[in-house]
């Protein structure tokens, strides 16, 4: 008899799961079943269809060569049979049958598997505020929420967005492109939170004000107000008037049919499953934004609802329903994400995560050009690796800035997955043109900075901690080695200021005291470093300098 799949989810895992056990198994029997009325959507595609990047709603629905990813598309190409607004309500174990609601007939039946794939995906969390259902507020999970935002916008001059995660930075960047006057308000002290460390978050808020996007932390909203449509939102500090809010409060795994079916839970709530994503039970496997996944480098439980997860996750599982084992190794958590033409990133552990896990960790930050200075398509960016103390194995990696990043955490998230330590990526042979690159790649400036400071041969001071020290009015000297133009542009407030351009400061070196402590900072490090070399090779005995500059200084400057 054929082999009967029966696959609960259409959106992401589930068609990735029903294409690949296809491949592998010309005769099975396979059936999504989605509650919703379209299937194998790219919901990541939404923001941008938002902001405009994407002119036509349907590719978002369609294949790379053009035709719709329906139920006729998925029999006629995949002979898999898809269910439409159709609802598993409960699971028969012992029968093996997935009890389904026809939603557009009104009636339940039964459909018998051999393997049941759950891949349910996520829910939107929803806080406790008054005014929600009000006309204006808006979520972006779903096509048809995307359907109502683009029609909200219309004539919409102010937005407030509740919600600093990755969804709430991709909708305030499309109602920024809108022109539109945009509020990010979060309830926790920073922006992406468990995505970014703080120092990274602090200056990535920085940047997103100073293009025009207000940002308000550890600002709790109490209600919205209207008279039958949105006109403020009111937080506890503040009110804020609002034609539009974006309501991106995160999700959570939606686990109600597993849950139902006496299926094990895992210690984050969503579903908890083995290295081949089975189940408690094994003739059903889960996938995607309903399970919970194994850190890589932590060994910890984590849930992560990513795409690019479940994608991967969809193949595993294909190849199980078709006999071939195929283990998932777990996460890293990389994810990315473009922001006001601010790209971000991350894999692994950051440098609170690798606390948390009890990893003897350093973390070593860097501003440095993505391509050469020359290149008019040259700009910044700001890479901070998280190392092993003792061993350099690379723990963690994050970036931030107009330049390319994302290449960046991808070349670092398969250094990680192998092991990698900063020994072997000082030297790992990557591409280099000026169109594309620096001779040494950034990862290879970050690296060597580490090793650097492990050697003792350089000595760095954090943001935070240069300006607690400043705070605490610590006596010490801070040395701007820039041109006195540059320094005049941009500078850290501080009365203990004195600059000398590097250039002078050998034949200048008299006109410092050489009983105080020296903090240096530039532009973004390079020349900092120089000079913490020559203080020292001149006798100075207590000099340090700012990681990253002034590109990487996220408070007040004047």
């Amino acid at each position: 008899m054929a082999h009967k799949i029966v696959i609960v989810g259409g959106v992401a895992a589930g068609p990735k799961v029903a294409a690949r056990a296809r491949r592998l198994d010309p005769e099975a029997e396979i059936t999504i079943v989605e509650r919703g009325g379209v299937i194998s959507y790219a919901s990541c595609g939404l923001p941008f269809y938002l902001a405009g990047e994407v002119k036509d709603y349907g590719q978002l629905f369609a294949t790379a060569y053009g035709v719709r990813r329906d139920a006729d598309y998925f029999w006629s190409e995949r002979q898999v049979r898809v269910l439409t607004h159709t609802e598993a309500i409960a699971v028969d174990r012992a029968r093996k049958e997935v009890r389904l609601l026809d939603h557009a007939q009104g009636k339940e039946f039964s459909l018998a598997y051999d393997h049941l794939v759950l891949a349910t995906g996520s829910e939107p969390l929803t806080p406790p505020v008054e005014g929600l259902d009000l006309k204006g507020v808006h979520r972006l999970n779903r096509p048809e929420d995307a359907e109502a935002l683009a029609a909200g916008m219309q004539g919409a001059r102010s937005a407030v967005v509740i919600g600093a995660g990755m969804i709430g930075l991709e909708a305030a960047d499309a109602l920024r492109r809108r022109e539109m006057t945009v509020t990010l308000v979060e309830v926790k002290d920073q922006i992406l939170p468990g995505m970014l460390d703080a120092d990274l978050a602090a200056l990535l808020a920085r940047w997103l004000a100073d293009r025009g996007t207000n940002v308000l932390l550890s600002e709790k909203v109490l209600r919205v107000e209207g008279d039958g449509r949105v006109r403020a939102v009111v937080t506890a500090s503040t009110t804020l008037p609002a034609d539009l809010v974006v309501l991106a409060t995160g999700v959570r795994p939606n686990v109600g049919l597993a849950r139902a079916a006496g299926l094990a839970l895992g210690e984050t709530g969503a579903v908890a499953v083995n290295e081949y994503l089975q189940t408690s039970d094994p003739d059903i496997y889960a996938l995607g934004d309903c399970v919970e996944n194994v850190h890589r480098v932590s060994g910890r439980k984590v849930y992560l609802p990513l795409a690019s997860i479940a994608a991967r996750q969809g193949r595993v599982v294909g190849d199980n329903l078709a006999g071939i084992r195929t283990r998932f190794p777990g996460v890293l958590g990389t994810a990315v994400l473009r922001v006001l033409g601010v790209n971000v990133g991350r894999t692994g552990l950051g440098e609170a995560q690798a606390a948390e896990a009890g990893l003897d960790a350093t973390s070593t930050l860097i501003g440095v050009n993505d391509r050469t200075h020359y290149h008019p398509d040259q700009a910044m960016v700001i890479l901070k690796l998280v190392t092993e103390a003792k061993t350099g194995r690379l723990l963690g990696a994050q970036g931030i800035g107009p330049g390319e990043v994302v290449k960046r955490i991808d070349v670092l998230a398969t250094a990680i997955a192998y092991g990698a330590k900063t020994e072997d990526l000082a030297l790992v042979d990557l591409g280099y043109a000026p169109p594309f690159n620096t001779p040494l790649d950034p990862i290879h400036h970050a690296v060597n900075t580490v090793r650097n400071k492990d050697a003792g041969i350089a000595r760095t001071v954090s943001a935070r901690e240069l300006r607690e020290k400043l705070a605490r009015r610590d006596d010490f000297v801070l040395l701007d080695v820039r041109t006195l133009p540059q320094h005049r542009m941009r500078h850290i407030r501080a009365d203990n200021t004195v600059v000398i351009p590097l250039g002078e400061l050998r034949r200048r070196l008299e006109e410092l005291p050489r009983e105080k402590e020296i903090v240096v900072y530039c532009a973004a490090g390079v020349r900092s470093y120089e000079a913490q070399r020559i203080l020292e090779g001149a006798g100075f005995r207590r000099v340090s300098f700012l990681e990253g500059g002034m590109a990487a200084w996220p408070y007040e400057a004047e």
